[in-house]
């Protein structure tokens, strides 16, 4: 999985955009994992790990609480979760999840990006086959723990035994089957392990090498995308450089 590991280390700088749009997009986190779990974090396991993602990303307190009193308000938008999937130009897939009460307007937005670089939007699940999607935890490495026991007590939960270690921060990012999300999570809370994310994630099964123009087109290309605050994460084949 080391090649997930760069991947995921090439892009994460240019992952948010800027702090407003930040907060944007965690409020509208917050709101769907509030209406499918109900507001207090102890019993839902989504919330509290977007919580703690938001503590990461520097959200003050007062926001998140905030966040999630409105959500149980009347007065609370419909967010549907949508993912868009397309070609941008050079052969490049790309895969668009959003958060959006107006599906009109976000495929419309999105398609426009599209066709502004000269890609094209796609149909559901037509690069299912590029990208696999995980639920990825990274928690602090303990001395006293030996990762292949680890894994081993995760695989019923569908963790992969590969794993990355950061030879830098000292941490450890696991990759697991989305559906075991809050298993995986509870089982690294109950057992003492500091988790610093925890996040669904795309890993793109195959790299795309491009000269350095070309990736400076993709980066516009998934800039824009960005900018639009109905986008929650963009993920490409392209390879970093």
């Amino acid at each position: 999985m080391g090649r997930a590991f760069e991947y995921r280390k090439a892009t994460k700088l240019k992952r948010w955009g800027n702090m407003a749009r930040t907060f944007t997009r965690i409020g509208k986190q917050i709101a769907i994992a509030v209406k499918a779990g109900g507001p207090d974090p102890e019993n839902n396991p989504q919330l509290r790990a977007i919580i703690a993602n938001a503590k990461r990303e520097n959200m003050p307190k007062d926001n998140v609480e905030r966040a999630i009193k409105n959500a149980m308000g009347k007065d609370q938008k419909d967010y549907k979760e949508m993912n868009y999937e397309g070609y941008g130009p050079f052969g490049i897939a790309v895969f668009v999840e959003t958060a959006t009460d107006n599906t009109t307007r976000t495929v419309a937005n999105v398609r426009s990006v599209f066709n502004k670089f000269g890609g094209s939007l796609g149909t559901s699940g037509s690069l299912d086959f590029l990208f696999t999607h995980h639920s990825m935890f990274t928690f602090a490495k303990k001395e006293d723990v030996d990762m292949d026991e680890l894994i081993l007590e995760l695989i019923d939960f569908g963790v992969e035994d590969d794993f990355d270690e950061d030879a830098e921060s000292g941490e450890i990012t696991i990759y697991g089957d989305p559906k075991s999300f809050s298993q995986i999570q509870k089982y690294l809370e109950e057992n003492g392990f500091e988790v610093k994310e925890s996040v669904f994630t795309r890993i793109p099964n195959d790299l795309k090498e491009l000269n350095e123009e070309q990736r400076a087109t993709i980066e516009k290309m998934i800039e824009r995308l960005e900018e639009d605050e109905d986008v929650q994460n963009v993920y490409h084949n392209m390879k970093m450089e």
